[in-house]
């Protein structure tokens, strides 16, 4: 399975962006999906997952600003941000687990990731 995100660039505090992810290869073993960030010198953050079903979880950092979606069709998952703060700068990952741990050497694939920048 590949992943690529998309999405990322500079916006200014309290702005939106919309990040896309796109899964290729073996997508029939895809099941749940989520997305990480990175800030620099910090540790991978998880920041939301959605399951096959569309059941959906938020880190507490972002909850009620940020909506992870997908279209299965298509093999896409989105995260849709809003009211983004300057501390939500980092580059964010897509990721899809081994198994049930969301925890980052879970991970049975990532993509390579995309800069968001939020300016205050």
């Amino acid at each position: 399975v590949q992943l690529q995100a998309s999405g990322g660039g500079l916006v200014q505090a309290g702005g939106s962006l919309r990040l896309s992810c796109v899964a290729s290869g073996s997508t029939l073993s895809v099941n749940t999906m989520g997305w990480y960030r990175q800030a620099p010198g910090k540790q991978r953050e998880l920041v939301a997952t959605i399951t096959s079903g569309g059941i959906t979880n938020y880190a507490d950092s972002v909850k009620g600003r940020f909506t992870i979606s997908r279209d299965s069709a298509k093999n896409l998952v989105y995260l849709q941000m809003d009211s983004l703060k300057p501390e939500d700068t980092a580059v964010y990952y897509c990721a899809v687990p081994g198994g049930s741990s969301w925890t980052p050497d879970a991970m049975d694939y990532w993509g390579k990731g995309t800069q968001v920048t939020v300016s205050s």
